[in-house]
């Protein structure tokens, strides 16, 4: 599992004074950089190698301005040339919402899937969601 802290700013809320739900994917996608390192490790957009094909979020409970989040990063389900990213953010010990992203490893030149390499996969199965 990878753990990212994520401190809300005031923009982030809504007019209820919670964490507006379209943030949720924004802070999904940041804790997503030690997944994205693993393919690009120097994160230039020039090489990169990962495409979404699908996101989802649920939400469980409400989140708020002032107090720190914790985004927990796993790996849900790895395939040939795709995986899934699953995500829950995390405060004051209650898990508030969880998402989930399905990744493809592509080729941008050839505009087609490729495999996942042995020792991606490998360090993926590193961070395989235990329920």
């Amino acid at each position: 599992m990878y753990k990212t802290i994520i401190t809300p700013r005031f923009g982030e809320t809504d007019a209820l004074g919670h964490i507006n739900n379209t943030t949720a994917p924004i802070w999904f996608e940041e804790a997503r950089e030690p997944v994205f390192r693993l393919f690009t490790p120097d994160l230039d957009i020039t090489k990169w190698q990962l495409i979404i094909a699908k996101i989802d979020v649920s939400y469980h409970g409400q989140l708020f301005y002032g107090q720190d989040v914790e985004v927990r990063t796993f790996i849900g389900r790895i395939g040939g040339s795709s995986f899934d990213v699953y995500q829950e953010l995390w405060q004051h010990d209650e898990k508030c919402a969880s998402g989930t992203a399905a990744m493809v490893h592509f080729d941008y030149k050839t505009q087609k899937s490729q495999l996942i390499p042995d020792d991606i996969k490998a360090e993926l199965i590193q961070h395989l969601y235990q329920a």
